[in-house]
């Protein structure tokens, strides 16, 4: 079994040699590597790391440590130590690690920079806990995946009902733009919840990347519409609104697409809509919906109050003190949507 230091650690420049052979005999599984040799190997490895992994000290010096990764370890785990890794900084992550007899633990792995005097990189120290079956239970890890296997069944439930709605919407005679309706309020709601499911944006559940929100929202309207002719072009700032919000507002743009897809380019077999967001002062946002269609009636009032749709959107409008504005021409319609202090609104 080797327990001795390798050559490759100057032992000088990072402790007293005595705290190694105390290391060397210690209970936690220790391992360093060295970033500044290519791939960042293992140069030392204790005698609790060969009792926990079943991989002997000889095995592991030289090689990097995603010997100990398999098919079920979680990527993001893996991205978080590669990152910390690259920033130089410390980092505590629960993964699953593999021993040398194929069998499977869950790693609580604390990985720390380990610099000279002079502040230089030397080399990271890695500090491994094998995880008992309670404590694996109660980890972010096993959470983290309840979360992404309810997320799953969710997508699948949301896409289910929609098929569902087009469906019983095919046989629904006069009603069938009802079912339509119906179908993309639920596609729309769809959308934001893959945009609170991802987890690149997964920072606060409670805020939503409007901006990203509302490119999904347009890209999907304009595949459900399916006409090659009809583009889409999007402008979009950055903005992070509370969720509720976000559902709110997405229903409205929803319906403001849609109305432009069914009227604005009747007789045409081409034809440009434009979104665009802008953040305003005070934490507000306006939303301008414009298309080169065949213009908006002088008479008709949008939205309508005669529709059940149209009612529900003026209210939502209402209840989130927002304006709007319709300016028609020959050459299309531009609708204005303007929201106060977003983050202020109950």
């Amino acid at each position: 079994m080797t327990t001795d230091l390798p050559q490759q650690i100057d032992v000088a420049a990072l402790t007293h040699a005595q705290a190694f052979e105390t290391l060397a005999g210690s209970m936690v599984s220790l391992l360093l590597t060295d970033p500044n040799l290519p791939d960042c190997p293992i140069v030392y490895a204790n005698q609790a790391f060969e009792a926990t992994t079943g991989y002997s000290a000889d095995f592991a010096l030289g090689r990097n440590c995603r010997f100990l990764q398999g098919p079920e370890t979680d990527p993001e785990d893996v991205a978080r130590i590669r990152q910390a890794i690259a920033d130089e900084t410390d980092v505590t992550v629960d993964v699953l690690n593999y021993r040398a007899d194929g069998s499977t633990f869950m790693n609580r792995l604390l990985l720390t920079p380990i610099r000279s005097v002079s502040g230089e990189l030397r080399y990271f120290l890695g500090i491994q806990k094998p995880l008992s079956p309670s404590e694996e239970k109660i980890s972010p890890n096993a959470v983290r995946h309840a979360m992404r296997e309810v997320q799953h069944r969710v997508k699948n439930h949301l896409s289910l009902v929609v098929s569902l709605v087009r469906m019983f919407g095919r046989g629904a005679g006069a009603a069938k733009p009802q079912f339509e309706t119906l179908s993309r309020r639920i596609e729309s709601l769809q959308m934001l919840y893959e945009e609170l499911s991802n987890p690149e944006r997964r920072r606060d559940m409670d805020t939503v990347a409007f901006g990203a929100y509302l490119s999904r929202l347009v890209a999907g309207t304009q595949a459900l519409d399916g006409r090659g002719g009809i583009r889409m072009n999007t402008n979009l700032d950055a903005i992070d609104i509370p969720t509720d919000q976000a559902v709110s507002i997405g229903l409205i743009v929803s319906e403001v697409l849609t109305n432009a897809l069914q009227h604005a380019f009747k007789g045409r077999e081409s034809g440009l809509i434009e979104v665009r967001l802008q953040r305003l002062e005070n934490d507000g946002l306006r939303i301008i919906v414009s298309d080169d269609g065949i213009g908006m009636k002088e008479d008709t009032v949008w939205p309508s109050k005669k529709s059940v749709g149209g009612m529900v959107i003026q209210s939502l409008i209402t209840q989130m003190r927002g304006k709007v504005d319709v300016g028609r021409s020959s050459s299309g319609t531009i609708i204005t949507l303007e929201f106060p202090d977003i983050s202020n609104l109950t």
